[in-house]
């Protein structure tokens, strides 16, 4: 591509007016003004034509549609911390790079991890809706909407990255003991700030602790991790947060035990058949047994910003013909 000619990058969700405008001035900018999800056929016909793509989380990048990548798409520049939506592997073998933006919203999910933490045990939107949702409140009871002190409680973290960690410092904050399931330990330092107990047996760690947060990525490895058997370890006062994928929860499996009372409750800010909501999930939201959010936990202005900023830099710094800092490999996932 000659050095003079701005490259086509073509965008399949709105992004933050700053950011867009920042394109517009940058590349050959194809926007979506109207938000709506790309169609697998407009993928396929955007990936014809662009030589970058900027899909976000509700874009299936999967082998088929990359078959239709025309020469000139070179790069996907991922709005999001985790690549579970595209074919790394297939991509790269096309000699197509893919980045991510990951780092910049690990603060604003561990925020919506705690704030479920907090949330189910407390039964806060139980609460809220007393006021809000047109029954009567006759006024404070000693007995009435009882929860669960979480101060002193074991809180067993899956997945020990940038916010597993950040999860942790706030957990710790309120006095939850800190109990955690990684590929491998955290640094000694870390492990010792956190005051964390690593479990290389994640089946060991669930028997032992009361809440549950879901903090690592979806991989093909990862997929179900929280099964049915390993749901059943856990004891029937316990909690399970997710703020990371649907698909690492089996999600059925999960809603059964809930139901049945064979555990306390969950926090859910992702799902396994996004945008779909499991019915199931639903009615346990509406009896209370759960709290149900759609996937917002990095909404936040700052983080959207900054995510556009990455993906910004990773396209000019390929552009460039350097290797952009936010790269993706098969090996990493």
């Amino acid at each position: 591509m000659p050095k003079s000619k701005k490259p086509l990058v073509v965008v399949t969700r709105k992004l933050p007016e700053r950011v867009e405008a920042r394109m517009r001035e940058l590349f050959d900018t194809r926007l979506n003004d109207d938000d709506r999800p790309m169609s697998q056929a407009q993928l396929a016909e955007a990936m014809r034509s662009a030589d970058v793509l900027v899909p976000t989380v509700t874009d299936r990048i999967d082998g088929a549609v990359l078959k239709e990548a025309g020469s000139r798409l070179k790069l996907i520049a991922n709005f999001g911390n985790g690549v579970d939506n595209i074919d790394v592997a297939a991509a790269v073998a096309r000699g197509i790079t893919v980045t991510n933006t990951p780092g910049v919203l690990t603060e604003d999910t561990a925020d919506m991890t705690m704030a479920l933490i907090l949330a189910v045990p407390r039964r806060l939107t139980e609460g809220a809706n007393t006021l809000t949702g047109g029954g009567e409140w006759s006024g404070w009871s000693p007995t009435w909407m009882l929860g669960h002190r979480i101060w002193g409680k074991q809180l067993g973290i899956v997945g020990m990255g940038r916010i597993g960690q950040a999860v942790a410092r706030r957990a710790g904050a309120f006095g939850l003991q800190i109990h955690y399931h990684n590929r491998r330990p955290v640094a000694a330092a870390i492990a010792k700030d956190l005051k964390a107990t690593y479990w290389e047996s994640l089946d060991q760690m669930l028997s032992r602790v009361d809440i549950v947060s879901v903090n690592c990525p979806h991989t093909p490895a990862t997929f179900h991790l929280l099964s049915a058997r390993r749901l059943k370890l856990l004891h029937k006062e316990a909690y399970v947060v997710n703020t990371a994928r649907g698909e690492v929860i089996d999600e059925a499996a999960l809603i059964r035990m809930v139901a049945a009372g064979e555990l306390a409750g969950a926090g859910l800010d992702v799902f396994e058949h996004e945008p779909a909501v499991n019915p199931r999930l639903a009615r346990l939201a509406r009896d209370g047994k759960v709290v149900l959010l759609p996937h917002m936990g990095s909404a936040t202005v700052e983080g959207r910003i900054d995510m556009g900023e990455k993906v910004i830099v990773n396209i000019r710094t390929f552009m460039d013909g350097h290797k952009p800092p936010d790269r993706v490999l098969p090996s990493m996932l």
